[in-house]
């Protein structure tokens, strides 16, 4: 996957904050940059609760901090204007996929008489303050709905390699397209279905998952359409269901644990992520990513 060298990129749709870390040790969290599997779905549902939970010795509250405030230029935006700058730096990179993304849905909503909601992806390094609470490197890439941003340290590819997905630009974009994917949930309502229920191979957690890998395909279907990205070919998109198989609840399980309980299941089967995303990019269509009704 590569990016339109003289394409103009918008890094204002993405906060620089690597390097302030909130500090305060006890924050924590094992599972090797793949704690996602249960602390995602834990972000949400504090979140959708008025985010007055917390979990005690990972999550505390914010506290009033904000990222992003440093009046310093970043280096985002001092330094991811082209998409040559993008097929040049990882960051950059992130800032192209950002735009595209949004700029997909955008069009998505504008054409179904809605508006789109632009929302910031932050940078961070090692934690940082959230409306969801304060959040280690060690959750993954996360969206939280009660700031309505998503949020990533890039460390977090280069613990993909361990689960046996590849770190490939197309990987990078499939997991912020993933991210966008709950935005784009919020936006309609959908994170408000998932309740408690949040564990289990049928749960309304699992299913908003498979929806947002779907909503992943589905930019991807678009992706060149959108001005920013060019040579986007088979061999990216079979990365990006490697990646999505490989960050599958079984195999997780299986990799760390040596068992798999699908009582435990929060994102879905590593056949099930490959499928939905299957489905989104096939299609090309978001009407065919209802993982709420019947089987998944």
């Amino acid at each position: 996957m590569r990016f339109r060298k003289g394409a103009k990129l918008d890094p204002g749709q993405v906060t620089d904050a690597r390097g302030r870390s909130l500090g305060g040790g006890g924050l924590a969290m094992g599972g090797g940059g793949i704690g996602i599997v249960v602390l995602v779905i834990y972000l949400l549902v504090s979140a959708l609760s008025g985010g007055g939970a917390s979990l005690p010795g990972q999550l505390g509250p914010l506290d009033n901090q904000r990222v992003g405030e440093d009046s310093s230029p970043s280096q985002v935006s001092q330094e991811c204007k082209t998409g040559e700058d993008a097929n040049q730096r990882e960051d950059c990179r992130i800032v192209a996929v950002v735009n595209s993304v949004q700029k997909f849905w955008d069009g998505v909503f504008t054409a179904s008489g809605e508006k789109y909601q632009y929302v910031d992806t932050v940078f961070f390094t090692d934690q940082v303050g959230t409306g969801c609470g304060n959040a280690t490197s060690a959750v993954g890439p996360f969206y939280c709905p009660a700031d309505k941003l998503v949020y990533i340290d890039l460390g977090f590819f280069d613990e993909l390699s361990q689960f046996g997905a590849e770190d490939t630009p197309f990987v990078e974009a499939y997991v912020i397209a993933h991210e966008y994917g709950h935005h784009v949930q919020d936006m309609l309502g959908v994170l408000n279905r998932i309740g408690n229920d949040t564990q289990g191979p049928e749960s309304r957690a699992v299913r908003s998952e498979l929806q947002a890998d779907c909503y992943a395909g589905v930019w991807a279907a678009h992706a060149t359409e959108t001005g920013l990205i060019v040579g986007l070919n088979q061999a990216d998109i079979n990365s990006g269901l490697d990646a999505a198989a490989a960050i599958g609840d079984d195999r997780i399980q299986e990799k760390t644990q040596g068992q798999v309980n699908p009582e435990t299941f929060t994102h879905g089967t590593s056949e099930q992520r490959r499928r939905w995303f299957s489905r989104g990019y096939e299609t090309g269509k978001p009407a065919e990513c209802d993982t709420f009704t019947g089987s998944i």
